[in-house]
């Protein structure tokens, strides 16, 4: 793949330049806060190679690519100046403050996360060698490692810094300097010899509360945030042929003062009162939070709320070396969705959704909830109850047993190295216990609360045809008016992929879905963005309608047949809204997938342009 092309050609459809206010990516996507997001091509994106989709969410716009992210995202960085030195007025946010602070606080943590996460997995790895006696703590060796596993920890304020400055626009370097300044050899001495004394340390006349600085987290946010605003304002009053350094020098000096004076102790003071009600909840009710965190993550994740917990997560860990709240509480949540997405693939009898269900499980567990919990639990709705009820069960059992976990990460098995404590078993013990009352509770709730399965309807002559064994050649005529794609260009990569089937799709022009051929409807899905259809030469096809529309959960679709019922070429099957489903985010690629594919000896293209009841795809079977 060539990142520095791709990188080109992303940057000119979300808008160029001058459009991005700022941006960031996560393990698979790059995340974009645009100044106007109409003016961002998703259309020409979903379709470019190498672009997974696009979703509009919680503020941003998000470009899927994989696990080629970084490199993407490091050719950005290359093609322009992000760093927000340009000195440019910020344009007004329309979106609402609860929108903005949980956009802030996903920019700033899903950046750093890597390096605690690497830093703790590291830690769990030196604390199981100590335990197997494969190592000695007192070597050289251990105190170096110990030395690897600390440094992100107790520089947390300068990684902070820069995915702060990042994400606030303005200049990182400076926001790392600042940054420096709490953490300077000498201004510690200068606290700790105070706090011995109780002496008072005055800068410039103003008294310095001692606090300590390392392994925080609210205090440089703060200083970041107030820098971001002396910033501009140090920019506009310096002339312009000494600018140069008149503003950073105003931004160092004055943002350095408010930092050590007001915006440090007061970050600490809110950083430890963050502590001490943890702290009593443990003593005293250490259950209570990881339930109700293990019962409402879903929902947290439905709306984006759950970005709010990141920072209490890192918090905890880096101030007191264990988080016991957001991670296990998380942990029983996720991996309760694995296991009523595994009840869904084992009680339902439609096919395509058993298939979606395992494989959506599989990755709930492994910590990536979302096509679980839009394409399979949510769909159907009493899953979800299944879910909160085993998540609820997972967080009390992890409350009840003071499990902590000493790493930040998605929560989910591939996690459990995190849990790995300094003290022997018990700690990592118990966590795989709570996932596996997790995981068992939410799979018996939600075989005990059932769902309503969606039937699949196989009658008429074609079955007969299918009993042989034997499928007829068939052409198929478009469903909808546009321009053909390959299926392997699709930008979801289970149809890219083939993991449903061969076949084509199609960049819709209009908002009409017809039968391709005579057949028999299979299913018309709730949410109404899919169908599936038997034709009478024995094709089973499955029409779904635009990539991750599910989410959608019906709005904008109107069915217009249901199960059951018979259908003749180029009758109408789904209406929908094209710009309004556009308008929301959303790549309305429609594919046309022939599920039974492997029946057929071959599948042509017909054109590069679908036009209503004309020729689409020619299947090859084995004749009359």
């Amino acid at each position: 793949m060539d990142y520095k092309e791709l990188a080109k050609t992303i940057l000119k459809n979300v808008g160029g330049e001058e459009n991005i206010v700022s941006f960031t990516h996560c393990a698979t996507r790059l995340r974009f806060t645009l100044r106007d997001e109409s003016r961002a091509d998703k259309e020409r994106l979903g379709d470019t190679r190498g672009v997974m989709g696009v979703v509009s969410k919680g503020g941003q716009l998000q470009v899927v690519i994989g696990s080629d992210v970084p490199n993407v995202y490091r050719e950005l960085n290359m093609l322009g100046n992000f760093e927000g030195e340009s000195g440019e007025k910020k344009e007004k946010d329309n979106r609402n403050v609860l929108s903005r602070i949980l956009d802030t606080i996903a920019g700033i943590f899903t950046p750093i996360i890597p390096a605690i996460t690497g830093a703790g997995i590291l830690k769990a790895f030196m604390a199981l060698l100590s335990a197997f006696g494969w190592i000695d703590k007192t070597s050289q060796t251990y105190a170096i490692l110990s030395v690897f596993s600390d440094a992100a920890f107790y520089f947390l304020p300068f990684l902070i810094a820069y995915s702060a400055a990042r994400k606030l626009n303005c200049n990182a370097v400076m926001a790392m300097s600042i940054a420096g300044i709490l953490l300077h050899p000498n201004f510690v001495s200068i606290i700790n010899g105070i706090k011995e004394t109780g002496d008072t340390v005055r800068f410039i006349g103003i008294p310095v509360t001692p606090a300590t600085y390392s392994s925080s987290v609210i205090p440089i946010i703060l200083t970041v945030w107030i820098m971001s605003y002396i910033e501009p304002i140090a920019d506009k009053i310096s002339p312009k042929p000494v600018k140069f350094f008149t503003k950073p020098l105003i931004t160092l000096v004055v943002t350095g003062t408010i930092a050590i004076t007001v915006l440090g102790p007061l970050g600490t003071i809110i950083g430890d009162g963050i502590a001490a009600g943890i702290s009593f909840l443990n003593n005293y009710a250490s259950w209570l939070v990881p339930l109700i965190i293990g019962a409402v993550t879903p929902f947290l994740v439905m709306t984006g709320t759950h970005y709010g917990l990141i920072p209490i997560g890192i918090n905890n860990i880096a101030t007191a070396g264990f988080d016991t709240i957001v991670g296990p509480g998380m942990l029983g949540s996720n991996i309760a969705q694995g296991g009523a997405a595994f009840a869904v693939a084992l009680r339902t009898k439609n096919k395509i959704l058993r298939q979606e269900a395992y494989s959506s499980a599989i990755t709930a567990v492994c910590g990536i909830t979302e096509p679980a919990l839009y394409g399979v639990n949510l769909k159907l709705k009493r899953p979800l109850i299944a879910v909160s009820i085993g998540g609820a069960a997972s967080g009390l059992y992890l409350g009840i047993t003071g499990v902590g976990r000493y790493t930040s990460g998605s929560p989910g098995l591939l996690a459990l190295p995190g849990y790995i404590g300094t003290e022997g078993f018990t700690n990592i013990t118990n966590a795989v216990i709570g996932s596996a009352v997790a995981l068992i509770v939410s799979f018996a709730a939600a075989l005990i609360l059932g769902f309503d399965d969606p039937e699949e309807v196989k009658e008429n002559t074609s079955n007969e045809v299918k009993e042989k064994g034997r499928v007829k050649d068939e052409i198929l005529c478009a469903p909808v008016k546009g321009r053909v794609i390959s299926i392997d260009k699709v930008s979801d990569a289970t149809f890219a992929e083939k993991i449903l089937g061969d076949g084509a799709a199609v960049i819709p022009d209009t908002g009409l879905i017809i039968s391709p051929a005579d057949a028999r409807v299979e299913m018309m899905f709730e949410t109404n963005h899919a169908v599936s259809l038997l034709t009478d030469k024995g094709a089973e096809i499955l029409i779904h309608v635009g990539i991750d529309t599910v989410k959608l959960n019906g709005m904008y679709f109107k069915p217009m047949v249901k199960s059951g019922d018979r259908v003749k070429m180029g009758q109408p099957l789904i209406e929908f809204d094209i710009d309004k489903i556009k308008k929301e985010g959303y790549d309305t690629t429609t594919m046309v997938v022939v599920t039974n594919w492997n029946d057929y000896s071959g599948i042509d293209i017909k054109g590069s342009n679908a036009v209503e009841k004309k020729p689409f795809l020619v299947l090859r079977g084995e004749g009359e």
